[in-house]
């Protein structure tokens, strides 16, 4: 019966969302009065490149700086995309105190102050991830995203995905394909959508996915290659999902057998499996588990 109520409530909310829609990493028009903070951005960051070079290239002679030619253009390189994404972020703080942005549904059109606002926010967001994406050091995207306000850390892997820059919270040890998309905002016809994306700990989302606003995704679960979430979907724990235009239960992940306090202890050769319950990181609970292999 449960079942049946969960698939109705899918099949409502693919009539509910037809999506025809257009993302925060493409939106169809960009008015120029948005792209117009661009030009005070860049040049307050390298003019702070030029400066840094002038500065301290002045105490080195000169047949030394010929030989740090390189050197210097590594550094000058970060010095201006960390200066694009300081005054970006002081750009940021100032509109968010004029309109502080929130979750919604939203009349997608000129005039209307949160879609206004919310334009406004991604095009800057996206000029900090754009620099960053293309530096040689792959961390760097990482702090980037944690820079604009995504909650993730340093243990996921979002490098090569596309990640909305607001009200998406990452936990430990994520993995996000090549090509996908993770979308806390989408337009949806004349309205804007905007909701929170959670995504719990050890979860992989395939590549050319879509995570859709307010989708939910419980910890040690799988979203397959080319899937896609419909706005506030629930994916539950330690499931494996495939499917388009609606993620759908698969099977259940299997891999998904050790808890913090549940050691799963394979006997490869005689083909036994047990737990072991344990405290973490306790010696004692080690002999034991000595112990028992020799019962065995």
């Amino acid at each position: 019966m449960s079942e049946n109520l969960e698939e109705n409530k899918i099949d409502k909310n693919e009539i509910d969302y037809t999506i025809d829609f257009v993302t925060s990493s493409a939106i169809s028009r960009i008015g120029i009065k948005f792209l117009a903070l661009y030009i005070p951005i860049l040049w307050m960051s390298g003019y702070m490149a030029v400066a840094v070079f002038f500065d301290v290239s002045r105490y080195i002679p000169w047949y030394i700086n010929m030989f740090l030619i390189p050197v210097w253009l590594f550094i000058l390189y970060f010095i201006f995309i960390f200066g694009i994404a300081i005054f970006t972020k002081a750009f940021l703080l100032i509109i968010n105190m004029i309109h502080r942005p929130r979750e919604g549904v939203f009349r997608a059109e000129e005039g209307d102050q949160d879609y206004e606002f919310w334009r406004l926010r991604v095009e800057l967001k996206k000029l900090v991830l754009w620099f960053m994406s293309r530096g040689p050091l792959p961390w760097v995207v990482m702090w980037g995203f944690r820079w604009i306000g995504v909650n993730i850390d340093f243990s996921s892997h979002a490098q090569d995905a596309w990640v909305d820059g607001e009200f998406i919270e990452f936990g430990r040890n994520i993995t996000v394909g090549q090509g996908t998309a993770v979308m806390s905002s989408m337009v949806v016809g004349n309205y804007l959508i905007i909701k929170k994306i959670i995504l719990g700990d050890h979860i992989v989302v395939g590549g050319v996915s879509n995570v859709s606003p307010g989708t939910i995704v419980g910890k040690e679960s799988v979203l397959g290659g080319f899937t896609t979430t419909i706005p506030n979907q629930i994916i539950e724990q330690a499931w494996i999902y495939l499917g388009q235009p609606v993620a759908r239960k698969l099977k259940p992940n299997k891999y998904a057998e050790q808890r913090r306090d549940v050691i799963l202890r394979r006997q490869v050769d005689e083909e036994v499996k047990y737990e072991v319950k344990q405290e973490v990181n306790i010696d004692e609970d080690k002999k034991m588990l000595l112990d028992k292999n020799k019962e065995d």
